[in-house]
């Protein structure tokens, strides 16, 4: 059974506190699991005010499909964060 894993590298130039970038975070989290149905979680830097690396997950039975919800993910994301999104890389489990 294959997981999708998209990480995310995030970089919040305008954040000047852990509140400001958890405002951001909590924004692009909250439309993802609604909208794509994926786990999301901060994985590294959670102390830094500007920088995040965020995991999203999900599992299918079919590689295919995965790989379409996690590339629409993917560029959801682009959209919501636009230069705010550094890096970003997908793998299937």
């Amino acid at each position: 059974m294959p997981i999708g894993l998209l990480t995310l590298e995030i970089y919040i130039p305008d954040a000047r506190s852990l509140k400001d970038k958890r405002q951001v975070l909590r924004s692009l989290k909250d439309k993802l699991r609604h909208h794509f149905n994926v786990a999301v979680a901060e994985l590294d830097h959670q102390d830094v005010w500007q920088r995040s690396v965020i995991g999203v997950v999900s599992i299918s039975n079919d590689d295919k499909h995965l790989e379409q919800s996690m590339r629409a993910v993917a560029d959801e994301s682009e959209r919501l964060l636009g230069r705010d999104l550094v890096g970003q890389e997908f793998e299937i489990l």
